[in-house]
């Protein structure tokens, strides 16, 4: 190669690094301008927020909203209030007025009671002032004494009190009472003999227990008990 071949060459490879070194110098100051703008933005946003937030306007604004959610919150908080104070209130009223009807209606069932044993009560009397007559006639004294105790059985009746006459019935310790035990061939043990009181029932309620002699296994029986003994309260002997 001559010299003046290489010298063309040299000149060429010059130009080539002049001109990539003027283009990475041209994308640098690019970069350094887009980062410049970038940097200038967020200043400015910065100082927009800082100018609202400093703008007594904005403040007041601010302040007069959350002023009136504190208003609305204080005026539902007392709408609640008073909203639980009148619930109370009608429960209670709701309370006394069933109290209420329950007395009321166990005096109704009293009235009921008394309005039908008065009758009862005004026969009685009329038999005691016939009974105090020196010339008062036996008979007509037992009739009008059944006919009261009648009256009283349909009040017990009317009201489904039942009454409890278990003689020669087995005994049951739920309706009954022993008050003794008692040799008895005729009756097998642990029947009623004899019935000292009558027992009541209201339904399936217990008024009164009957009072009753139990019998127990008799001395004619082959290996009979003779060793019993009469006993107050407690169950009969089987």
């Amino acid at each position: 190669m001559s010299d003046n071949q290489r010298q063309d060459t040299v000149d060429e490879q010059s130009e080539k690094a002049t001109d990539s070194s003027e283009h990475e110098a041209a994308h640098a100051g690019q970069q350094e301008a887009v980062e410049g703008e970038l940097e200038a933005g967020e200043a400015d946003e910065a100082g927009g927020d800082a100018e609202q937030v400093d703008d007594p306007e904005a403040l007041r604004q601010r302040i007069g909203e959350l002023d009136d959610a504190l208003a609305e919150a204080e005026q539902r908080a007392q709408d609640n209030w008073e909203q639980a104070v009148r619930v109370r209130a009608e429960l209670e009223n709701t309370q006394r007025r069933a109290q209420k009807d329950v007395e009321q209606a166990k005096l109704q069932a009293q009235e009921k009671v008394i309005n039908d044993l008065l009758q009862v009560k005004d026969s009685l009397e009329m038999g005691v002032r016939a009974a105090e007559d020196a010339e008062a006639d036996r008979e007509k004294l037992l009739e009008g004494s059944q006919l009261t105790l009648k009256m009283l059985d349909q009040v017990f009746e009317r009201f489904e009190i039942e009454e409890l006459n278990p003689q020669g019935e087995r005994f049951n310790p739920e309706y009954h009472e022993a008050m003794s035990t008692q040799p008895s061939d005729e009756q097998e043990p642990n029947t009623v003999l004899h019935v000292v009181q009558k027992g009541y029932r209201l339904k399936e309620r217990l008024l009164r227990p009957a009072l009753v002699v139990v019998a127990k296994q008799g001395q004619g029986a082959s290996g009979g008990d003779t060793s019993g003994e009469s006993s107050s309260g407690g169950d009969a002997a089987s």
